[in-house]
């Protein structure tokens, strides 16, 4: 059994050491541990301090292309590495590198395809006011739009099986968090929390800017991900709105014209019945959009195929010596001249 960890980084030289030296060496369960990783454009040393403390996998962007981008560029080196297990953690030490082995427990024992480390936001001692409001009511709107019990929903601390990595596919361009769960949510995959630990934030987030930026983005990308999966549901509920407020006008122009003075609201039926034309464009769009859709559903599950086709192509332990490339190129990975190990 596998375990890949990757880290996503931006500027990250001087938190990674620290990130690094708290992995785990062993997990019961697990035969190899190997860390990934990804440099999202960073402008420091990132990539060298990796190197340095013997990382064994790094992917580099040659610009600053976002997390979620980096999150996916992760998770096709994992996959394509052999990992059976990808866990993903941050570059700044939030999360307790201890913890790993509770995360991939459920996996391990195939009570789970994804695992999302819980922070306790509620009573969190790291946590602000308003930030643990602002968290709780976030994880609750994408555990509606999930249909998930997940009650922190964009902690960064998350175990993935291979089959589960397989079938997910980001898209924004902001966060992978709240979208990952989405889509895992409505592809029915078993996820679960354990609780987790945290440690006191060293600098502030490189993801956003301002409070508002990250609601805005974040809500953009709930937005977006419900829509992708239940188009249908989304613009006939809108189309359907759209046309009952369009009803309002016109009933008020029917009681007019029927104590005979419906001839000075005559623009209360031409607004009216605009409305209820968008309304019914609306559905009509939803329709379309659903078609769209099934055949989204049909390129995801060709892509599924095309993963499962290329782990049955890719070196896998030899028939007549049960060794394989994958296990013996640990022995020509970079060794380490930090204190990793």
């Amino acid at each position: 059994m596998k375990l890949i960890i990757q880290i996503p980084c931006f500027n990250e030289a001087e938190s990674l050491p620290e990130t690094l030296v708290a992995l785990p060496r062993q997990i019961d369960g697990i035969d190899i541990i190997e860390i990934l990783v990804i440099d999202d454009g960073s402008r420091d040393d990132t990539s060298a301090v990796a190197k340095r403390f013997g990382v064994h996998h790094i992917v580099r962007h040659r610009t600053n292309r976002g997390l979620a981008a980096a999150f996916q560029s992760g998770i096709n080196k994992a996959l394509a590495e052999g990992a059976d297990i990808i866990v993903n953690t941050d570059a700044d030490n939030q999360y307790e590198g201890r913890d790993i082995g509770k995360l991939v427990a459920p996996v391990l024992s195939g009570d789970a395809d994804i695992v999302v480390g819980d922070r306790g936001v509620k009573d969190n001692a790291h946590f602000g006011k308003f930030k643990r409001l602002l968290q709780m009511l976030g994880s609750a709107t994408v555990k509606r739009l999930s249909n998930t019990q997940i009650t922190d929903a964009v902690s960064g601390f998350r175990a993935i099986s291979r089959s589960a990595a397989q079938r997910i596919n980001i898209t924004s361009s902001f966060s992978y968090t709240t979208e990952m769960l989405i889509q895992a949510g409505r592809k029915r995959m078993a996820i679960v929390s354990v609780p987790i630990r945290t440690n006191g934030a060293v600098r502030p987030s490189r993801l956003f800017k301002s409070v508002p930026q990250f609601i805005t983005n974040t809500g953009a990308t709930m937005i977006r991900s419900y829509a992708m999966y239940n188009p249908l549901k989304v613009f006939v509920m809108a189309g359907t709105i759209i046309a009952l407020v369009g009803a309002a006008p016109i009933i008020r122009f029917l009681y007019f014209y029927a104590i005979g003075e419906g001839g000075g609201h005559v623009q209360s039926l031409v607004i009216g019945g605009s409305l209820i034309v968008l309304g019914v464009v609306a559905i009509m769009f939803g329709a379309v959009a659903d078609l769209v859709g099934r055949n989204r559903q049909l390129l995801e599950q060709t892509l599924e195929r095309l993963r499962l086709l290329e782990d049955q192509l890719s070196v896998r332990p030899d028939k007549e010596n049960g060794d394989s490339s994958v296990a013996s190129s640990l022995d020509e990975r970079p060794k380490a001249t930090g204190t990793l190990s």
